[in-house]
């Protein structure tokens, strides 16, 4: 019984370092995602204090949008979020690629 219980943990690691919990999460009505915002959910999906899906209902997002948060930050850290800046990290990455 005990095997099939996922244990979460009580707070991760955000994405300035700060210990985060679910109450430091931004609220479920959040419709401006600035860059610490949705930092600090794909860090909250990381480090499983909840899931996927748990966010994508939550926020009312589509998985396409929330994977292309964490393709974000796996390739450009926190910058690669800034919505102004995604075609200049993208073709960046691209060119990394390549070599």
């Amino acid at each position: 019984m005990m095997e099939n219980q996922r244990i979460r943990p009580d707070h991760v690691i955000g994405p300035l370092g700060e210990p985060l919990t679910l109450a430091d999460l931004p609220p479920p009505s959040t419709r401006r995602w600035v860059v610490r915002r949705k930092a600090e959910v794909v860090a909250a999906v990381n480090g499983g204090l909840v899931t996927v899906d748990e966010v994508l209902e939550r926020y009312d997002l589509t998985l396409e949008e929330f994977a292309s948060w964490q393709r974000a930050v796996d390739r450009s850290g926190m910058q690669g979020l800034r919505v102004t800046r995604i075609q200049h990290y993208r073709d960046l990455y691209e060119r990394q690629l390549k070599y």
